[in-house]
């Protein structure tokens, strides 16, 4: 006996108004930094000015992956397109751990061949980008936690921001000591920042593609309570995984007692299991399905798996 009573909808709202908002703020500081480089010959802005076209590519990224998770299901697709946030989401993380060793490799270079640099504009480049940023942070702030692909889009962004501020404290250091390796050094740290809270974000993008559990759903804890279930004798091929965020799944074989079966208690049982998964544990399933089998059933499994 199988559940499937709930409904596979793609989850939740995809947030595309403020990734637009925050792509078409992302594109005008990226067109800004790009003349402001070609005008200072700053290595900072530069830099930050590439950041900000992978980032620009990483949120036209995140932006289709919303509007593909909006998508129906289908008999093929029977999820939708519910995963394509993470695949986005692993794709921008992927780009931006590129541009976080592709910055820091060219900044210990530049220590050792500094060029001179205009710093008095690089400042006001550097504000422009500043304020640009600070108002995509603030569009996206609300929704920042709401999946993966918002996640890597906020923290696009605020390595944006944190670009800017790097640059604009280097332009300062430039105008007042003359001290022009302080552009490279500058860039060095925009690729210390960029590369930790990314490989954070990488690894958990990763766990939902290979279908590991759930972060925080733990799955010996939840056999010891199912196993607790009244007449419940044994679970067996337990599974979860994630399909997106917010959408954990989980299947498993119970097999309960022979005279479930015989006096129509099964059904009460598969509500209780539903709802034990549901409503038990820090992260609430909602998507389950228990194959409930009688005692005597066990003896034809041809494979048990835990």
């Amino acid at each position: 006996m199988n559940s499937h009573d709930h409904s596979h909808a793609n989850p939740g709202e995809t947030h595309r108004g403020p990734l637009l908002v925050a792509l078409l703020i992302t594109v005008t500081i990226l067109i800004a930094e790009i003349v402001g480089s070609a005008l200072t010959g700053s290595l900072a802005l530069l830099i930050d000015a590439a950041h900000m076209l992978t980032d620009a590519g990483g949120l036209a990224m995140a932006l289709l992956a919303a509007t593909l998770a909006k998508r129906p299901t289908t008999a093929q697709r029977t999820w939708g397109f519910a995963r394509a946030e993470v695949l986005a989401a692993t794709a921008q993380a992927v780009v931006l751990l590129g541009v976080g060793l592709y910055v820091f490799i060219e900044g210990a270079q530049r220590l050792f061949r500094p060029a001179e640099i205009q710093s008095e504009l690089m400042v006001w480049f550097g504000v422009i980008g500043l304020v640009g940023n600070v108002v995509a942070i603030f569009v996206l702030l609300g929704s920042r936690s709401a999946n993966f692909n918002l996640r890597a889009a906020f923290l696009e962004v605020v390595n944006d921001a944190l670009g800017s501020v790097a640059v604009i404290v280097a332009a300062i250091i430039i105008a007042l000591t003359g001290w022009y390796a302080a552009d490279a050094v500058v860039a060095m740290l925009i690729g210390v920042l960029i590369v930790p809270r990314t490989l954070k974000l990488l690894r958990e993008t990763i766990d939902v593609l290979l279908e590991r559990a759930p972060a925080g759903l733990d799955m010996d804890a939840v056999r010891t309570h199912l196993l607790t279930q009244d007449h419940v004798i044994g679970v067996h091929d337990l599974h979860a995984t994630q399909v997106s965020s917010g959408l954990p799944v989980l299947s498993a074989h119970i097999v309960l007692d022979d005279s479930c079966f015989l006096d129509g208690h099964a059904p009460l049982i598969l509500s209780q299991l539903q709802d034990c998964v549901a409503d038990h544990f820090a992260v609430a399933v909602d998507h389950s399905t228990f194959q409930l089998e009688s005692a005597s059933h066990r003896e034809h499994t041809h494979t048990l798996h835990t």
